[in-house]
């Protein structure tokens, strides 16, 4: 069994040893031990803020095993992307081109920087031990985040984005990269990721990148065909969150043209479909239906998920709990839980 709660100080050498594993420019969770300790100092302040609107609060959680304690993810969630800046991103424009001489009209795809997403609340630093391995434990990390959200609306906005690692080959090379970001920023994808440590927020990337639209047409086709296109190690998050209730098309990474998906609130599971109800110390019906759940309790520094399997909840206004998910979550009988079907 596994359990989603806030990162703590004592993680920050777990939370090193996942970061020294995974995949450079793949995954945004951050590298350094220093990095690393900034962003869980970030997020205790957050967790422990009185919060009346969003603002520059990033929460960062980990997936811990109840087996050993031991952490086999992480990931995180800001309040508001750009907080302390702008967050940068290609939307994809279609550019009407008319000729009345030659009786020639078509539409042109261009790409154009724009800060549309900045404001909205941003998932990030998803990060699986043994991602291609990973069961319904990656489905608890990638969603607890928006249970917490749902648990504690006040503290985010109505729309929600994650951007995934584009296409980039065995050595990290990114034919987006190499055929757009290159001819301005005069490095490598790997070395320009590490310059801004993954963020899209700086001040350079509105001083070096294109400030007109793109044609895409212009571009090579090997960067053409990686536009809006997963890595492979972002196909699993790709897919959950796209079974949440996410989309994509309207913007991709300017770095390596990953796909960026958003969602409004609403249209997210784990605000249309939470289930609120009341732990009881009554044992579960034995009916022989069953199903997963994803049921979180606490709004702040006490937050939790875990999964368990019950029986189905829609038409129950109690919920069963397992001794193990009642240590879990620290809940008793009597206390309320989000509960969401997987």
């Amino acid at each position: 069994m596994f359990v989603v709660r806030p990162a703590r100080i004592s993680d920050i050498a777990a939370l090193e040893a996942l970061a020294s594993v995974a995949t450079p420019g793949v995954h945004t969770l951050p590298k350094t031990r220093a990095a690393i300790t900034r962003a869980v100092d970030r997020s205790t302040a957050s967790f422990a803020v009185q919060v009346d609107m969003p603002s520059e609060e990033a929460y960062m959680f980990v997936l811990e095993s109840l087996a050993d304690r031991s952490l086999v993810g992480t990931a995180a969630i800001a309040a508001t992307a750009g907080s302390n800046g702008t967050f940068f991103a290609f939307r994809n424009d279609v550019i009407q081109q008319v000729s009345r001489d030659l009786n020639i009209s078509h539409n042109v795809h261009a790409l154009t920087l724009c800060s549309d997403l900045t404001g909205h609340s941003q998932l990030s630093s998803f990060y699986v031990r043994n991602l291609r391995a990973a069961g319904t434990e990656a489905a608890l990390l990638s969603r607890a985040r928006l249970m917490f959200a749902a648990c504690a609306p006040h503290r985010f906005g109505d729309r929600f984005f994650a951007s995934l690692a584009g296409v980039t080959d065995g050595s990290g090379h990114s034919p987006f990269w190499e055929a757009l970001g290159r001819k301005f920023f005069r490095m490598e994808f790997l070395e320009a990721e590490r310059l801004i440590e993954g963020a899209r927020n700086r001040s350079l990337i509105v001083e070096l990148m294109p400030h007109y639209p793109v044609y895409v047409p212009l571009l090579a086709g090997a960067a053409q065909a990686a536009m809006g296109q997963v890595h492979v190690e972002g196909e699993l998050p790709f897919r959950l969150l796209s079974e949440e209730g996410f989309e994509s098309d309207e913007f991709i990474d300017i770095f390596d043209g990953g796909p960026i998906l958003q969602a409004h609130k609403h249209a997210l599971r784990a605000f249309s479909s939470g289930l609120t109800r009341r732990v009881t110390a009554a044992a579960d019906s034995v009916d022989g239906q069953k199903a997963a759940y994803l049921v979180a309790s606490g709004t702040a520094e006490d937050f939790r998920a875990v999964l368990i399997d019950t029986s189905p909840l829609e038409t129950r206004e109690n919920v069963s709990l397992p001794e193990t998910a009642l240590r879990a979550l620290d809940v008793v009988a009597g206390d309320t839980v989000l509960s969401v079907r997987m």
